[in-house]
Protein backbone atom coordinates (compact mmCIF):
# COMPACT_ATOMS: atom_id res chain seq x y z
CA UNK A 1 0.00 0.00 0.00
CA UNK A 2 0.99 3.08 -0.86
CA UNK A 3 -0.35 6.42 -0.88
CA UNK A 4 -0.54 8.21 -4.08
CA UNK A 5 1.12 10.80 -4.66
CA UNK A 6 -0.32 13.98 -6.16
CA UNK A 7 1.56 17.51 -6.44
CA UNK A 8 -1.13 20.24 -6.37
CA UNK A 9 -3.20 18.20 -3.43
CA UNK A 10 -0.52 16.99 -1.33
CA UNK A 11 -1.80 14.66 1.74
CA UNK A 12 -1.77 16.68 4.75
CA UNK A 13 1.44 16.26 7.12
CA UNK A 14 1.78 13.47 9.37
CA UNK A 15 -0.49 10.82 7.60
CA UNK A 16 -0.20 7.09 8.61
CA UNK A 17 -1.24 4.32 6.63
CA UNK A 18 -2.01 0.92 7.89
CA UNK A 19 -3.51 -2.21 6.74
CA UNK A 20 -6.26 -4.47 8.43
CA UNK A 21 -8.14 -7.39 8.43
CA UNK A 22 -11.53 -8.02 8.23
CA UNK A 23 -13.25 -11.00 10.47
CA UNK A 24 -13.82 -12.82 6.80
CA UNK A 25 -10.44 -11.67 5.73
CA UNK A 26 -10.19 -9.14 3.80
CA UNK A 27 -7.69 -6.81 3.44
CA UNK A 28 -8.26 -3.33 3.76
CA UNK A 29 -6.35 0.02 3.55
CA UNK A 30 -6.99 2.71 6.04
CA UNK A 31 -4.77 6.26 6.54
CA UNK A 32 -5.18 8.24 9.11
CA UNK A 33 -3.91 11.64 11.21
CA UNK A 34 -3.95 12.10 15.04
CA UNK A 35 -1.82 14.83 16.44
CA UNK A 36 -1.52 16.06 19.55
CA UNK A 37 -3.79 19.34 18.82
CA UNK A 38 -6.71 17.15 17.73
CA UNK A 39 -8.56 18.40 21.30
CA UNK A 40 -12.10 18.39 19.41
CA UNK A 41 -12.07 13.80 19.25
CA UNK A 42 -11.89 12.07 16.07
CA UNK A 43 -14.19 12.42 12.58
CA UNK A 44 -13.96 8.94 10.14
CA UNK A 45 -14.38 9.51 6.55
CA UNK A 46 -16.30 6.57 4.85
CA UNK A 47 -16.69 6.86 1.29
CA UNK A 48 -18.54 6.39 -1.77
CA UNK A 49 -19.08 3.50 -4.60
CA UNK A 50 -15.64 3.17 -6.26
CA UNK A 51 -13.68 6.24 -3.84
CA UNK A 52 -10.29 6.01 -2.01
CA UNK A 53 -8.56 7.81 0.45
CA UNK A 54 -6.63 10.52 -1.55
CA UNK A 55 -9.81 11.86 -2.96
CA UNK A 56 -10.43 13.20 0.89
CA UNK A 57 -7.23 14.64 1.43
CA UNK A 58 -8.47 18.62 1.43
CA UNK A 59 -10.97 17.54 3.34
CA UNK A 60 -8.73 15.91 6.01
CA UNK A 61 -6.76 19.13 6.57
CA UNK A 62 -10.30 21.33 6.86
CA UNK A 63 -10.98 18.77 9.47
CA UNK A 64 -7.59 19.17 10.66
CA UNK A 65 -7.27 22.71 10.80
CA UNK A 66 -10.91 22.10 12.73
CA UNK A 67 -9.04 20.24 15.64
CA UNK A 68 -9.98 16.92 14.79
CA UNK A 69 -8.09 13.57 14.15
CA UNK A 70 -8.72 12.30 10.86
CA UNK A 71 -9.37 8.37 9.86
CA UNK A 72 -10.43 7.36 6.22
CA UNK A 73 -11.35 3.72 5.71
CA UNK A 74 -11.27 2.43 1.68
CA UNK A 75 -13.89 0.23 1.51
CA UNK A 76 -13.85 -3.58 0.64
CA UNK A 77 -13.46 -4.22 -3.16
CA UNK A 78 -12.23 -0.37 -4.02
CA UNK A 79 -9.69 2.32 -3.30
CA UNK A 80 -6.37 0.47 -2.01
CA UNK A 81 -8.06 -2.29 -0.50
CA UNK A 82 -8.16 -5.89 -1.60
CA UNK A 83 -10.69 -6.33 -4.54
CA UNK A 84 -13.32 -8.96 -4.78
CA UNK A 85 -13.45 -10.21 -8.13
CA UNK A 86 -10.37 -11.08 -11.12
CA UNK A 87 -11.38 -7.91 -12.76
CA UNK A 88 -10.26 -5.48 -10.39
CA UNK A 89 -12.55 -2.99 -12.38
CA UNK A 90 -15.67 -4.19 -11.29
CA UNK A 91 -16.83 -2.87 -8.34
CA UNK A 92 -18.77 -6.24 -6.25
CA UNK A 93 -20.50 -6.70 -3.32
CA UNK A 94 -23.11 -9.10 -2.71
CA UNK A 95 -25.08 -7.72 0.53
CA UNK A 96 -24.19 -4.22 2.14
CA UNK A 97 -23.70 -6.58 5.33
CA UNK A 98 -20.39 -7.15 4.29
CA UNK A 99 -19.18 -3.61 4.85
CA UNK A 100 -20.48 -3.77 8.38
CA UNK A 101 -17.41 -6.37 8.89
CA UNK A 102 -15.06 -3.41 7.42
CA UNK A 103 -16.71 -0.60 10.00
CA UNK A 104 -16.02 -3.49 13.04
CA UNK A 105 -12.65 -3.96 11.98
CA UNK A 106 -11.83 -0.23 11.22
CA UNK A 107 -13.46 0.86 14.84
CA UNK A 108 -11.58 -2.41 16.50
CA UNK A 109 -8.08 -1.82 14.99
CA UNK A 110 -7.76 1.93 14.22
CA UNK A 111 -10.55 4.01 15.92
CA UNK A 112 -10.13 2.45 19.35
CA UNK A 113 -6.77 2.20 19.95
CA UNK A 114 -5.25 5.33 18.12
CA UNK A 115 -8.22 8.02 17.99
CA UNK A 116 -9.76 10.21 20.83
CA UNK A 117 -13.05 10.20 21.25
CA UNK A 118 -15.84 11.67 20.76
CA UNK A 119 -16.07 10.03 17.42
CA UNK A 120 -18.16 11.48 13.91
CA UNK A 121 -19.01 9.57 11.44
CA UNK A 122 -18.46 11.37 7.62
CA UNK A 123 -20.16 9.49 4.85
CA UNK A 124 -20.75 10.20 1.30
CA UNK A 125 -23.10 8.42 -0.78
CA UNK A 126 -22.69 4.58 -0.92
CA UNK A 127 -20.70 5.39 2.59
CA UNK A 128 -23.35 7.35 3.73
CA UNK A 129 -26.05 4.50 3.46
CA UNK A 130 -24.08 1.96 4.75
CA UNK A 131 -24.11 4.34 8.29
CA UNK A 132 -27.47 4.78 7.90
CA UNK A 133 -27.95 0.76 7.86
CA UNK A 134 -25.75 0.22 10.66
CA UNK A 135 -27.05 2.72 12.91
CA UNK A 136 -30.43 1.54 12.20
CA UNK A 137 -29.47 -1.65 13.60
CA UNK A 138 -28.37 -0.36 16.64
CA UNK A 139 -24.84 -0.94 16.21
CA UNK A 140 -23.36 2.86 15.25
CA UNK A 141 -20.05 3.44 16.74
CA UNK A 142 -20.32 7.37 16.68
CA UNK A 143 -21.74 10.51 18.70
CA UNK A 144 -23.32 12.12 15.37
CA UNK A 145 -23.55 11.18 11.35
CA UNK A 146 -22.91 14.17 8.88
CA UNK A 147 -23.89 12.35 5.36
CA UNK A 148 -23.59 14.17 1.88
CA UNK A 149 -25.42 12.92 -0.81
CA UNK A 150 -26.93 9.85 0.79
CA UNK A 151 -27.58 7.28 -1.30
CA UNK A 152 -31.42 7.11 -0.15
CA UNK A 153 -32.12 6.53 -3.58
CA UNK A 154 -30.32 6.73 -7.80
CA UNK A 155 -32.16 9.59 -9.55
CA UNK A 156 -33.66 8.63 -12.43
CA UNK A 157 -33.56 4.92 -11.41
CA UNK A 158 -37.23 2.93 -10.53
CA UNK A 159 -35.39 0.59 -8.17
CA UNK A 160 -38.74 -0.97 -7.63
CA UNK A 161 -39.62 -0.70 -11.03
CA UNK A 162 -38.76 -2.24 -14.14
CA UNK A 163 -35.04 -1.72 -13.55
CA UNK A 164 -35.30 -3.37 -10.17
CA UNK A 165 -37.08 -6.36 -12.00
CA UNK A 166 -34.24 -6.86 -14.91
CA UNK A 167 -31.58 -6.81 -12.23
CA UNK A 168 -33.21 -9.04 -9.85
CA UNK A 169 -33.60 -11.58 -12.52
CA UNK A 170 -30.21 -11.46 -13.99
CA UNK A 171 -28.97 -12.20 -10.65
CA UNK A 172 -31.18 -15.27 -10.20
CA UNK A 173 -29.94 -16.17 -13.24
CA UNK A 174 -26.25 -16.67 -11.42
CA UNK A 175 -24.94 -12.88 -13.37
CA UNK A 176 -24.36 -11.39 -10.29
CA UNK A 177 -20.82 -10.74 -10.61
CA UNK A 178 -21.35 -9.11 -14.31
CA UNK A 179 -21.10 -5.77 -15.04
CA UNK A 180 -24.75 -4.21 -14.26
CA UNK A 181 -26.47 -2.99 -17.57
CA UNK A 182 -24.98 0.54 -19.49
CA UNK A 183 -21.98 0.07 -17.34
CA UNK A 184 -17.91 -1.37 -18.23
CA UNK A 185 -14.88 -0.75 -17.31
CA UNK A 186 -14.09 2.60 -17.96
CA UNK A 187 -14.24 5.53 -15.17
CA UNK A 188 -16.48 8.29 -15.45
CA UNK A 189 -13.11 10.51 -14.14
CA UNK A 190 -11.32 10.19 -17.59
CA UNK A 191 -14.00 12.20 -19.44
CA UNK A 192 -14.20 15.38 -20.24
CA UNK A 193 -15.09 18.06 -17.40
CA UNK A 194 -18.39 19.07 -19.71
CA UNK A 195 -21.17 17.71 -18.92
CA UNK A 196 -19.75 15.46 -15.75
CA UNK A 197 -22.34 14.61 -12.91
CA UNK A 198 -20.08 15.29 -10.27
CA UNK A 199 -18.76 18.85 -9.85
CA UNK A 200 -18.81 22.58 -11.50
CA UNK A 201 -15.49 23.12 -10.15
CA UNK A 202 -13.12 22.56 -13.25
CA UNK A 203 -9.59 22.42 -11.50
CA UNK A 204 -11.01 19.65 -8.46
CA UNK A 205 -12.36 17.72 -11.12
CA UNK A 206 -9.14 18.04 -13.39
CA UNK A 207 -7.52 16.37 -9.79
CA UNK A 208 -9.36 13.67 -9.37
CA UNK A 209 -8.87 12.81 -13.13
CA UNK A 210 -4.87 13.03 -12.80
CA UNK A 211 -5.00 10.39 -10.42
CA UNK A 212 -7.02 8.65 -12.89
CA UNK A 213 -4.18 8.47 -15.39
CA UNK A 214 -1.01 8.14 -12.39
CA UNK A 215 -2.56 5.91 -10.01
CA UNK A 216 -5.37 3.79 -12.15
CA UNK A 217 -5.21 1.09 -9.63
CA UNK A 218 -7.43 2.86 -7.30
CA UNK A 219 -10.14 3.24 -9.62
CA UNK A 220 -13.27 1.46 -10.25
CA UNK A 221 -15.51 1.27 -13.17
CA UNK A 222 -19.10 0.29 -13.49
CA UNK A 223 -21.31 -1.76 -10.37
CA UNK A 224 -22.13 -5.42 -10.89
CA UNK A 225 -25.41 -6.78 -10.55
CA UNK A 226 -24.84 -8.21 -7.67
CA UNK A 227 -23.55 -4.76 -6.31
CA UNK A 228 -27.14 -2.93 -7.92
CA UNK A 229 -28.95 -6.14 -6.23
CA UNK A 230 -27.70 -4.93 -3.06
CA UNK A 231 -28.11 -1.24 -3.28
CA UNK A 232 -31.57 -1.66 -4.27
CA UNK A 233 -32.08 -3.42 -1.19
CA UNK A 234 -30.65 -0.62 1.16
CA UNK A 235 -33.06 1.98 -0.98
CA UNK A 236 -35.77 -0.54 -0.32
CA UNK A 237 -35.29 -0.35 3.10
CA UNK A 238 -35.07 3.21 3.29
CA UNK A 239 -38.39 3.19 1.99
CA UNK A 240 -39.96 0.92 4.89
CA UNK A 241 -42.17 3.22 7.69
CA UNK A 242 -40.59 1.75 10.00
CA UNK A 243 -37.43 2.74 9.38
CA UNK A 244 -35.80 4.50 12.45
CA UNK A 245 -32.12 5.55 13.01
CA UNK A 246 -30.96 6.57 16.79
CA UNK A 247 -28.24 9.03 16.43
CA UNK A 248 -28.52 12.63 15.54
CA UNK A 249 -27.79 12.98 11.64
CA UNK A 250 -27.33 15.93 9.68
CA UNK A 251 -27.85 15.41 5.67
CA UNK A 252 -26.21 17.58 3.62
CA UNK A 253 -27.76 17.27 -0.36
CA UNK A 254 -26.40 18.86 -3.22
CA UNK A 255 -29.34 20.83 -5.13
CA UNK A 256 -28.33 19.62 -8.44
CA UNK A 257 -26.99 16.14 -7.71
CA UNK A 258 -27.77 14.03 -10.66
CA UNK A 259 -26.65 10.59 -9.10
CA UNK A 260 -28.32 10.53 -5.83
CA UNK A 261 -32.02 11.35 -5.44
CA UNK A 262 -32.18 14.57 -2.80
CA UNK A 263 -35.55 14.54 -2.78
CA UNK A 264 -35.76 10.93 -1.64
CA UNK A 265 -32.95 12.19 1.25
CA UNK A 266 -35.14 15.15 2.23
CA UNK A 267 -38.04 12.51 2.81
CA UNK A 268 -36.51 10.76 4.91
CA UNK A 269 -34.71 12.94 6.88
CA UNK A 270 -38.34 14.41 7.94
CA UNK A 271 -38.90 10.89 8.93
CA UNK A 272 -36.04 10.42 11.15
CA UNK A 273 -36.18 11.57 14.61
CA UNK A 274 -33.07 13.03 15.05
CA UNK A 275 -32.09 13.85 11.54
CA UNK A 276 -32.15 17.79 9.49
CA UNK A 277 -30.88 18.35 6.42
CA UNK A 278 -29.11 21.21 4.69
CA UNK A 279 -29.60 21.84 0.77
CA UNK A 280 -26.74 23.21 -1.24
CA UNK A 281 -28.17 24.48 -3.77
CA UNK A 282 -26.40 24.49 -6.98
CA UNK A 283 -23.97 21.78 -6.24
CA UNK A 284 -23.34 18.44 -7.69
CA UNK A 285 -23.24 15.15 -6.43
CA UNK A 286 -19.75 15.42 -4.89
CA UNK A 287 -19.80 18.56 -2.43
CA UNK A 288 -16.38 18.49 -0.82
CA UNK A 289 -14.89 18.68 -4.28
CA UNK A 290 -17.38 21.75 -5.51
CA UNK A 291 -16.32 25.19 -5.67
CA UNK A 292 -15.42 26.91 -2.76
CA UNK A 293 -18.33 28.91 -2.12
CA UNK A 294 -20.56 25.70 -2.13
CA UNK A 295 -17.62 23.65 0.25
CA UNK A 296 -18.37 26.84 2.75
CA UNK A 297 -21.87 26.01 3.06
CA UNK A 298 -20.88 22.16 3.45
CA UNK A 299 -18.47 23.54 6.47
CA UNK A 300 -21.05 25.73 7.31
CA UNK A 301 -23.68 23.30 8.36
CA UNK A 302 -20.99 21.19 9.68
CA UNK A 303 -20.01 23.57 12.37
CA UNK A 304 -23.01 24.36 13.47
CA UNK A 305 -23.71 20.45 13.94
CA UNK A 306 -21.03 19.17 15.35
CA UNK A 307 -20.66 20.42 18.94
CA UNK A 308 -16.94 22.72 19.81
CA UNK A 309 -14.75 21.71 22.31
CA UNK A 310 -16.26 23.99 24.75
CA UNK A 311 -19.19 22.82 24.61
CA UNK A 312 -17.78 18.71 24.68
CA UNK A 313 -15.68 19.36 27.73
CA UNK A 314 -18.94 21.53 29.30
CA UNK A 315 -21.04 18.16 28.29
CA UNK A 316 -18.18 16.22 30.18
CA UNK A 317 -18.22 18.28 33.10
CA UNK A 318 -22.21 17.35 33.06
CA UNK A 319 -22.11 13.56 33.20
CA UNK A 320 -19.13 13.77 35.72
CA UNK A 321 -21.50 15.79 38.30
Amino acid sequence: MTLAPESDNPAPPGAIEEEVRTADGVRLRTVRWTPASATRGTVAIFGGRGEFAEKYYEAAGDLLARGFAVAILDWRGQGGSQRLLRNPKKGHVGDFSRFERDLEAFVARILEPFCPKPWFGLGHSMGAAVLLLVDEAGRCPFDRLILTSPMIAVKGVAHKGPTGLLVGALGALGLGRAFAPGTGGDSFWSRPFEGNVFTTDPARFARIARLVETSPHLFLGGPTIGWARAAFRAMRRFEHPKFRTRTPILIVAAGADQVTDSVAAERLAARLEGGRICIVDGAEHEILIERDDLRDQFWAAFDAFVPTAAAQASERADVRE
